[in-house]
């Protein structure tokens, strides 16, 4: 089962995130626009309420929680139910797919990001957005994630790890970059999106099939 509960009772403490690290997010929005691709037919899993979709464009999402969904439809998102396991989309049937902070709620990772390598175009991309484990913010989710309704159940990874699991499945052509150089409470304007990773919090992928 995805780990959907958390989403559906916890709805508005999960946007009041946004509001409460408004620089935070800009910035984590900022990161993915430098990789998403400009044009092309893509859709977003684990679309939430739409923050990131909603800004970047995106019109079609993947999401399990209703109540989410809801939110995101509002926001003018087309929302599919489901999970990215088991992804609605036919073979090689889009240009792009993005996944924000996704990747660490999914039951079975490799599955899901097979998924996506089977419903993308060859060439086309794959964009993961997600909290580095072993960065400064990341390190401190991990400590302590049994305060945290939505991370408690979460699987953090490294950026090491994921490239792995996606050269296992085949894609290549990796760009990284990274944003968030301190800690959340601390961060008070947009911070920059530097190139590789190491030193930001959050880190963006962009993988090609």
């Amino acid at each position: 089962m995805p780990k959907v509960e958390p989403f559906e009772k916890h709805r508005d403490r999960y946007e009041n995130w946004f509001e409460r690290h408004k620089y935070a997010y800009l910035s984590e929005l900022e990161a993915v626009r430098k990789l998403l691709p400009k044009e092309g037919k893509g859709a977003e899993i684990g679309v939430g309420t739409g923050r990131f979709a909603a800004p970047l464009g995106i019109k079609l999402g993947v999401e399990p929680s209703k109540a989410m969904a809801e939110i995101a439809r509002k926001r003018g998102i087309e929302v599919i139910e489901g999970v990215a396991e088991n992804l609605p989309f036919p073979d090689e049937s889009l240009d792009y797919l993005l996944m924000v902070t996704t990747i660490c709620f999914v039951d079975d990772p490799e599955k899901a990001l097979r998924e996506a390598y089977r419903v993308l175009k060859p060439g086309g991309a794959l964009i993961i957005g997600f909290v580095d484990r072993n960065s400064p913010i990341g390190r401190y989710y991990e400590e302590h994630r049994e305060e945290s309704v939505f991370y408690r159940d979460a699987r953090f990874f490294s950026t090491e790890e994921l490239l792995e699991l996606l050269k296992k499945i085949g894609f290549k052509k990796f760009e990284i970059v990274q944003t968030l150089f301190h800690k959340l409470d601390e961060i008070k304007e947009v911070e920059p999106v530097k190139p590789g990773y190491g030193e930001g919090s959050f880190v963006v992928i962009k993988a090609v099939k």
